[in-house]
């Protein structure tokens, strides 16, 4: 009777730990996103209306993602761990990265050398330079998928969408903003007028 019980208990936290898993896809288009009942077959169409469909996952390893997109067909493979990945199925580059957000929503005053910073540090991430997780930085390329977090309540804020100016991260461990390239061009034009 035991031996029955402690089998019990080995199969039942073998089935807890294998049903655990959990992906998060948040999938980037130039215009509406169609997504078929598995959630693996996507088309998107030619467009210049920017789009956002999230979709999720309880199966372990990587996940297939058969993509017909204004360039072709393309599979998109996710990382085997769980998490929160971004797939870029735009015509422009994403970029972005994790956001310290505190609770002081005061006005601050940065210095020349500071823009300065500013402009190299943006000009470098549309470049594709210095991007690590470890610098929570990224560069999606279009037509690639990459891994943000293990966090899937993660809060991203999507290109062409501005962070509210009092939002609260307190109930959000982890926030994060992206951009397209030719979003952070223009931030690099504004900031350099203003050094100069």
């Amino acid at each position: 009777m035991n031996k029955l019980l402690q089998l019990l208990i080995i199969i039942f936290i073998s089935v807890f730990i294998c049903s655990c898993h959990h992906k998060k896809i948040v999938v980037y288009g130039d215009n509406d996103i169609q997504v078929d009942d598995t959630k693996k077959n996507i088309s998107v169409s030619d467009g210049t209306t920017f789009t956002v469909k999230e979709l999720e996952f309880s199966d372990g390893g990587a996940v297939d993602l058969n993509v017909q997109w204004p360039k072709g067909k393309i599979v998109l493979t996710t990382s085997p761990e769980d998490g929160l990945s971004i797939a870029n199925l735009t015509a422009d580059t994403i970029v972005g990265s994790y956001q310290h957000v505190g609770a002081d929503n005061g006005q601050v005053k940065l210095t020349t050398d500071q823009l300065k910073y500013m402009v190299d540090s943006l000009y470098q991430l549309t470049g594709g330079m210095n991007i690590a997780p470890k610098n929570r930085n990224y560069f999606i390329a279009p037509g690639k998928v990459v891994r943000i977090t293990d966090n899937t309540k993660a809060k991203i804020f999507p290109p062409y969408t501005k962070m509210p100016p009092g939002f609260d991260a307190s109930a959000t461990p982890e926030v994060y903003k992206f951009y397209t390239n030719r979003e952070v061009r223009e931030i690099i034009d504004n900031l350099t007028k203003m050094i100069n």
